[in-house]
């Protein structure tokens, strides 16, 4: 029973092997003879506008000959040294068109003149009367006409056109196109390529000894493409034998049951080799089994252990950084106290010699001198009391906070930087902003934050033809924010970065410690410091919020 099973199961496997060879060889050679036949015509096409190129050029020659100041005289007056000139004329166009021959004849159909005047087979005083190219050309202007040559004995392509003069017809010009090089070219190509006139007479062929017979029929299995000629009652007819066609299917055919038989010997093999895998297939389900189950229980084991590392790994790194961060805080405290030190002592002096100036003043004098001591005493008073918000900074002290006039706040920090803006013509553009609007903040630290501000945007615009600062105020939901823009470079990706980052900066002479600690005087006072994102073509943009009181 299962023998039977197996025949039955063999013979059907057969007959589908079969059937699917003959499908592919069906197939392939349909597409052969397909692409055959597409490749005929892409050759016939071709061929075609060849012809095509050489009928019209040697149309417009016959055409621009018969309207020929040279042939007109010779017609009205057949001179010896009208004639010469005419076929002097015609032979130089002769090889410059590529024509075999050209003449011209009188309204009696002798030729007068012609290209190959200097010759023996020269057609000068020839009858050609009986020929159709010249009576058609006389009756219509022009004509066309494949035969034989009765001088030359070539076959050949005359194209003829009436010359006219006072308006009737005195004779034709005739231009003769030979297409042997064609044909050799056709032949050395090895196409079969049969052209035929109106009549089904080949004239021209790549088979020189077809030539005036019939189109001969097709031979079996050859596969054809046919165009007609514009321009002529021609039809250009390719042939080619499609075996090569039936040789690609064979050989695809071939590739397809060796293909076949490797198939079925693997599918014999698989089927023996299965029977023996069954055999093994338990024994190693058992074993993978055990080897999962400690894979398992190991994998569990170092995903923990991985888990715990980096867990370390990520502490460690976090110390590092806050180690880091450590270390800048101090050194900035440092410098911070240093800075603050140094200046004290020379401020001191300065306010000293102020005040011994006043003293010192003799009646009557100038009163700006008066004015500008106490100039100098109150600006030293604001250095005094920027190096003790600095030095109250570097301990991390916040002082009082109270309502500031914002409106003061900003008018003072602008007289500050005013002297660069002017030297700089740089524009202003300020908010209306309400007299009884204030902020919580220390008046010196919030003038420290609107200087370090507007002194960078002024630094950004150095040198602009058209700079421009802005500042713009809004209120929402009590906070009140100061916004200082400018129409400079702008930041880059990398600055912006690092811009609340100590000691980061892209000045030559700055410590990049400015906004940073203007960043930390707004936190103090429960706002913020913030710069938008860079953006291309645009300038720098800073927000300052601060919260508003009442």
């Amino acid at each position: 029973m299962a023998g039977a099973r197996r025949a039955a199961l063999a013979a059907v496997i057969l007959v589908a092997c079969l059937g699917l060879l003959a499908l592919t060889f069906g197939l392939v050679r349909e597409s052969a003879v397909a692409e055959l036949a597409q490749r005929l015509e892409v050759t016939a096409r071709t061929r075609v506008q060849a012809l095509e190129s050489v009928l019209a050029k040697q149309r417009a020659v016959a055409a621009v000959l018969s309207d020929d100041t040279v042939m007109r005289e010779a017609l009205a007056d057949p001179n010896p040294a009208h004639v010469a000139r005419a076929s002097v004329k015609l032979d130089r166009l002769r090889g410059q068109t590529d024509s075999a021959v050209i003449y011209l004849l009188d309204r009696d159909g002798v030729a007068i003149a012609a290209s190959n005047w200097d010759e023996a087979v020269s057609f000068v005083g020839s009858d050609y009367s009986f020929r159709d190219y010249f009576s058609q050309a006389l009756l219509r202007g022009e004509a066309t006409q494949f035969a034989l040559g009765t001088v030359s004995k070539r076959a050949g392509l005359y194209l003829s056109h009436n010359v006219l003069l006072g308006g009737q017809p005195r004779g034709v010009i005739v231009v003769k196109v030979e297409f042997d090089q064609t044909e050799r070219n056709w032949a050395q190509a090895g196409e079969r390529i049969f052209v035929t006139d109106a009549a089904g007479q080949v004239i021209l062929t790549s088979q020189p000894g077809r030539r005036f017979g019939a189109l001969p029929a097709a031979g079996a299995g050859e596969v054809a493409a046919a165009l007609p000629v514009p321009g002529a009652d021609w039809r250009l007819v390719i042939r080619a034998p499609s075996a090569g066609a039936s040789q690609a299917a064979a050989f695809a055919t071939g590739t397809v049951g060796f293909l076949l038989s490797l198939m079925l010997g693997a599918g014999f093999w698989a089927a023996r080799a299965r029977t023996r895998a069954a055999r093994r297939a338990e024994a190693e389900r058992r074993y993978r089994a055990d080897l999962e189950r400690a894979v398992e229980e190991r994998t569990r084991d170092l995903t923990a252990e991985m888990r715990e590392r980096r867990a370390a790994e990520q502490r460690l790194a976090q110390m590092q950084g806050e180690m880091v961060q450590a270390n800048k805080l101090a050194t900035l405290g440092q410098i911070t106290a240093g800075v603050a030190h140094e200046v004290n002592t020379p401020l001191a002096t300065i306010r000293l010699l102020a005040e011994n100036g006043q003293q010192l003043i003799p009646p009557g004098a100038a009163p700006e001198v008066a004015e500008n001591l106490g100039q100098i005493l109150r600006m030293s008073d604001r250095i005094a009391q920027f190096t003790t918000e600095l030095r109250s900074f570097a301990r991390k002290a916040t002082g009082d906070l109270g309502p500031i006039p914002l409106k003061e706040a900003l008018d003072a920090a602008l007289l500050l930087v005013a002297s660069r803006r002017r030297a700089e013509g740089i524009r202003m553009v300020l908010p209306q902003i309400p007299p009884g609007l204030a902020v919580r903040g220390e008046t010196v630290r919030l003038e420290q934050i609107l200087v370090n501000l507007i002194q960078n945007a002024q630094e950004a615009l150095s040198g602009r033809p058209d700079a421009e600062l802005r500042i713009a105020l809004t209120q929402c939901d009590g906070t009140v924010r100061l916004t200082v823009s400018d129409n400079g470079p702008g930041l880059t990706p990398e600055i912006a970065a690092t811009l609340f980052t100590p000691f980061a900066t892209s000045k030559p002479q700055g410590l990049g410690l400015g906004l940073v600690i203007s960043q930390e005087i707004a936190r103090d006072f429960g706002g913020s410091l913030t710069a938008e994102p860079p953006q291309p073509g645009r300038g720098a943009t800073f927000h300052l919020d601060l919260p508003g009181m009442p």
